[in-house]
């Protein structure tokens, strides 16, 4: 089977020199099972040891090629193509999950990070590379831009034990998802035949698709979360499905308007993920799978396209410019970038370290090699061996790095994961509420949640059996509630859930109104 799928990999899929046949789909869709069961299972060994688990992913692909199995794969666009797909769904994810309240004071200075920063970080970047590795400009500019990405999926994959102060987790967060979109503009135009463009017609072209894809985010996101609150679906499963179909459309309606498609799904996602949409949980869920399933596939498939033989020349060249991103680059980016925002020095200290490289750098690695630019294998194979090293470097020591400056923090009661199904023909709304472990929900009375008047709490499940609750009722850890309310007072339920679940039963004498994280 093994001496056939290989046949298959490297005429049928690489080159397509002979048709699919039912015998090689069935082979194809058993190892891609395979591939995904070991990639699962490599989730956990990875949360473990504190590595990001795109190495795993990165591996197992290396594993499949022609150093390990002997599956031969070179096709670059293909493995572009395929990544700049997977890069939308995880930029979509990651939309859905970022928190308004969490990332909007940090905008000011993530925007700073992404432009000025990007800026800062390609320079000194591609010096280093020519100076000291002796590459011609152009493939200095590439590489410098290539590798001014970061991956907060890499980030917090990392730090997802490790809870630290919001600002910090806000500007990381939005710099990962604004800086994809200048950093993919630069790469092309480094990589397009003819002499390179002047910085201020660059500059300018950068700042024209960011605001067309900006625009045309927040556009479509608006529409389609007004869209799906006031249009009542007729399956719970179908919602998941708009959500995603309503981020891609955001992608492709950016790139046709020449705009950054990139930004304008954040964007949109984010607009989608704020907002109060029926069956939440469950749209979160589907976000997350896909988002997964886009990450095993890009990095397995990033991971078949490397040849580890041909590495060896190019180990030295990419430490030594991994050495000036990290040490250089990166910490003046991030000083430069922040001095009107005055932050901490442990705070800076802590993004200079976090700027991880991910997927996206290896991705855009792709473009030279499709362009036909002249080294563009030895670019591709520098980029690969310095995001390995570096991540390998980095994301163990993040953690202690963040205690070290302590910068923890004691996390906030655990918010209520609350799910809404709308009753379009009784004009109102059933609400799912789950009660986590560390909500202050628990041992509060029913009638101390104190609802509006218009909403119930009709039903609570409690160690897998259900009950009508009385006044008196006290709530526990673990319960799932579930509460009717009109369309008048749904919203105001909802707030008043969430405070209680912050606050406890004295929420409104405390101050916390619930309005944090709506619809989550």
């Amino acid at each position: 089977m093994l001496g056939s799928w290989r046949r298959t990999a490297a005429h049928g899929l690489a080159r397509r020199e002979r048709p699919l046949t039912v015998h090689h789909l069935n082979q194809l869709l058993l190892l891609c099972s395979l591939v995904l069961l070991v990639a699962v299972a490599a989730v956990r060994i990875s949360s473990r040891s504190g590595l990001p688990s795109l190495l795993v992913y990165l591996g197992i692909g290396i594993a499949m090629g022609q150093d390990g199995f002997g599956i031969h794969f070179n096709n670059a666009e293909l493995t572009q193509v395929m990544g700049y797909a997977a890069l939308v769904v995880i930029l979509a994810e990651g939309g859905l999950g970022t928190k308004w309240k969490q990332i909007k004071p940090a905008l000011p200075a993530a925007s700073a990070l992404a432009l000025l920063g990007v800026a800062v970080s390609v320079g000194v970047t591609a010096a280093g590379a020519h100076y000291l590795s002796g590459l011609e400009w152009r493939q200095a500019l590439i590489i410098g831009a290539v590798v001014s990405s970061t991956d907060a999926a890499a980030v917090f994959s990392v730090l997802r034990k490790v809870p630290l102060p919001a600002r910090v987790t806000g500007v990381l967060e939005a710099e990962s998802g604004f800086n994809d979109a200048p950093v993919v503009i630069l790469v092309v135009a480094f990589s397009t035949a003819g002499p390179i463009e002047h910085w201020y017609t660059l500059l300018g072209k950068i700042l024209l698709e960011l605001a067309i894809g900006a625009a045309i985010g927040l556009a479509v996101g608006w529409l389609g979360s007004w869209g799906l609150r006031h249009v009542a679906l007729p399956a719970s499963g179908l919602y998941p499905i708009a959500v995603m179909a309503i981020a891609v459309m955001a992608y492709a309606g950016g790139s046709l308007a020449h705009g950054s498609g990139f930004l304008a799904v954040y964007l949109a996602s984010m607009l989608l993920g704020n907002a109060k949409l029926p069956h939440w949980p469950a749209t979160r869920g589907f976000a997350e799978g896909l988002g997964w399933i886009a990450q095993i596939g890009m990095f397995v498939l990033l991971g078949l396209l490397v040849t580890p033989h041909e590495l060896a020349d190019d180990v030295l060249p990419a430490l030594v410019i991994g050495m000036v991103l990290t040490m250089v680059a990166r910490p003046l980016s991030v000083v430069l970038s922040l001095v009107p925002f005055r932050l901490p020095w442990q705070e800076q200290t802590l993004m200079s370290w976090a700027g991880l490289r991910g997927a996206v750098p290896i991705i855009l690695a792709t473009i030279p090699m499709v362009n036909g630019v002249a080294g563009s294998r030895r670019i591709f194979n520098i980029v690969f061996v310095l995001v390995v090293v570096y991540t390998l470097i980095q994301g163990p020591t993040l953690p202690w790095l963040a205690r070290t400056l302590r910068l923890g923090e004691v996390p906030e009661a655990a918010d209520l994961g609350i799910e809404s199904a709308p009753l379009e023909r009784l004009r109102g709304h059933l609400l799912s509420v789950a009660i986590p472990k560390g909500s202050r929900m628990h041992g509060v009375e029913i009638n101390e949640l104190r609802l509006p008047a218009g909403a119930a709490v009709t039903l609570v499940v409690r160690d897998g059996k259900s009950f009508v609750p009385l006044p008196t009722t006290v709530l526990r850890r673990g319960d799932e509630l579930l509460v009717v309310a009109t369309d008048q007072v749904r919203d105001a339920a909802e707030r008043r859930l969430r405070a209680v679940g912050q606050g406890g039963k004295l929420a409104g004498w405390l101050g916390t109104t619930g309005n944090g994280a709506p619809g989550r």
